[in-house]
């Protein structure tokens, strides 16, 4: 078993991707072999990753016939290879063929007849309303409905049912949500959206009040048998404000609260989940209650939170599918502070003073990381170094432009 051989196989190219390699890297010292439609920076030039550039990757042939192809050239014996997804779309497709892929890859997800329950949002909901989680009161909107009462007030939330089909035909003024103050701005939202190609229900959902900090995120890990045996929850600082990019995390501090961990770990074994899980929840002062958005069938684009905490994501796929060991579950208790943008952004925009001095405190301890201050990664890689630099200062013209 010592001279088992682990090579990654990834499929994206964002910090989702990066973070995952620099888990197995950190883990098990190896470069990891990631696949994307084109070059973005928060992959190219690092010395972590070997990333492929295939402009057809998301079509299913071209999918399946390079990653087979790809197990083959790899083959070795003792060789385990391991296939991640780090975008919704990927991981879609990765689950749709796992029957194919899992003959060559250990594929570390579930079946495509639970994915189809989770990743529409409103059987999702169903099934949340069956087992007990709560969730912003929803309205299912059709295309060409007339507009009724939703059951609640204006502002309301507008969002796809199916975000996978939704991004696949992008327009101009495109969000990955939208709030409607009122009627008016409602069918102004929705008659944008049914323009393009998307023809699927839309979300329309009862605002929740509360900044960016009123959002939590809960990664965990659920081993082949379906048990969960990792859980990370993070309480939110700051998420981006660009116009695509909201939603996307920007900075975190690991907390740890009982009673709603054991809520979701509930719900996935009841499920018989395996894999990575990761679900948006906001919290709604206006009844002490965490409401959940979404569940994400992968580990999150901020999951480098995860493994700096303590919580190496590589290791927890690598010891339950390579090693077949019965793990113990680990659950995040110590604070742990986590950043994709300078301190000083996070300082200057989150609203929370008490949460601002609880970042400072924990970055001189010692406890705070970013995804891509990887030293193993930026010794002499001046490409890789001046990439961070200049993305350090788009994301401060970012919030300035857009963090109001």
């Amino acid at each position: 078993m010592d001279n088992i051989v682990i090579q990654p196989v990834l499929v994206g190219g964002d910090i989702n991707c990066y973070s995952v390699a620099r888990a197995y890297h950190e883990a098990y010292g190896v470069k990891s072999i990631a696949f994307g439609r084109y070059a973005l920076g928060a992959t190219k030039d690092s010395n972590i990753i070997d990333f492929r550039i295939d402009p057809r990757i998301t079509e299913e042939k071209e999918f399946i016939e390079v990653l087979l192809k790809t197990a083959d050239e790899l083959s070795a014996p003792n060789k385990k290879l391991i296939i991640m997804g780090c975008t919704d779309e990927y991981a879609e497709l990765i689950i749709d063929h796992k029957d194919v892929l899992k003959e060559k890859y250990i594929v570390p997800y579930i079946d495509s007849e639970l994915k189809d329950k989770l990743i529409e949002k409103e059987l999702f909901y169903e099934m949340c309303e069956e087992k007990g989680l709560d969730y912003p009161k929803t309205f299912i909107y059709s295309k060409g409905d007339k507009i009724e009462n939703f059951g609640f007030n204006y502002p309301v939330i507008i969002k796809p049912s199916d975000s996978v089909l939704y991004w696949q035909f992008p327009f101009e003024g495109m969000k990955k949500a939208y709030v409607a103050q009122d009627e008016k701005e409602f069918i102004k939202i929705t008659t944008e959206i049914y323009n393009g190609k998307y023809d699927k229900n839309l979300i329309i959902q009862d605002f929740i009040p509360g900044d960016d900090s009123h959002m939590r995120v809960l990664t965990c890990y659920s081993d082949q048998h379906g048990k969960v045996k990792m859980m990370c929850l993070g309480h939110v600082l700051l998420e981006e404000h660009t116009p695509k990019g909201i939603g996307n995390h920007a900075a975190i501090i690991t907390e740890y609260d009982e009673e709603l961990m054991k809520k979701f770990k509930a719900f996935l074994e009841d499920i018989n989940y395996t894999g990575f899980s990761n679900f948006d929840i906001k919290y709604d002062s206006r009844d002490n209650t965490y409401k959940v958005f979404e569940i994400n069938l992968r580990q999150g684009r901020s999951n480098y939170y995860v493994t700096s905490s303590g919580n190496n994501i590589a290791k927890y796929v690598v010891e339950d599918r390579v090693y077949n060991k019965e793990l113990d579950l680990k659950v995040q208790k110590d604070p742990f502070f986590w950043h994709v943008i300078p301190n000083n952004v996070v300082y200057k925009y989150v609203k929370d003073q008490a949460l601002v001095n609880k970042a400072k405190s924990l970055v001189s301890q010692g406890k705070s990381a970013t995804s891509f201050g990887y030293n193993k990664d930026l010794q002499g890689n001046f490409k890789r170094r001046w990439y961070i630099f200049l993305y350090n200062i788009n994301q401060m013209r970012k919030f300035k432009k857009y963090c109001k």
